[in-house]
């Protein structure tokens, strides 16, 4: 019993230190302290991508859709997409020049490619070097993980719509959460192949 005291006074060190190290990788300016739902190292083990903490990014581009998490492109996807806004999928989405700036500052500081979330490092491990994917459902990693899905659950569903209306069917979305086993389709309910 002796031998193994040193574990229990070293145990509770080793959560303190590994908080400090993995803490928020947001870069957002937000600490724990203003997360109601912890912060670091353990909010990274429990959701999928870092949920969206940027309020001109929620604004001006959550105006319109729903606002993706940067985690699920990499920077160079996001660079491409900012640096043509008069073109964004059909639609002028051009942006003040100064807001345009802090909301790529923030999707590329974010991006799939710089986080530690799991999700976001399962994209961009599904990512070819030279692979600059417009749309998540571009990449590798989703087309693996929804082919699965009869194209008349999704396009041709009203409640749904395409692919990319996340939230319609990720009840979590919003808040960075793509869990599977949390799939609801609007319409058909629990989704479980």
């Amino acid at each position: 019993m002796k031998k193994y005291a040193w574990f229990l006074v070293f145990l509770p060190a080793l959560f303190i230190g590994a908080g400090a190290v993995f803490g928020d990788n947001d870069h957002s300016g937000r600490t724990g302290a203003d997360d109601d739902k912890g912060n670091g190292w353990w909010r990274e083990s429990r959701l999928d991508v870092a949920p969206v903490r940027n309020e001109p990014y929620q604004s001006e581009c959550g105006s319109c859709h729903f606002a993706y998490q940067p985690g699920l492109l990499p920077a160079r996807s996001w660079q491409a997409m900012m640096g043509d806004l008069a073109n964004h999928f059909g639609d002028n989405a051009e942006l003040d020049e100064t807001v345009q700036q802090q909301i790529l500052d923030y999707l590329v500081d974010n991006a799939a490619d710089r986080s530690r979330y799991k999700r976001s490092r399962r994209i961009d491990g599904s990512l070819h070097a030279n692979d600059i994917p417009l749309r998540i459902s571009d990449t590798l990693y989703f087309k693996r993980k929804h082919h699965e899905i009869p194209q008349r659950l999704v396009k041709g569903n009203r409640q749904v719509g395409s692919f990319s209306n996340c939230a319609a069917c990720h009840r979590r979305a919003g808040s960075g959460s793509y869990n599977e086993h949390e799939v609801n389709i609007p319409g058909v309910g629990l989704w479980d192949d």
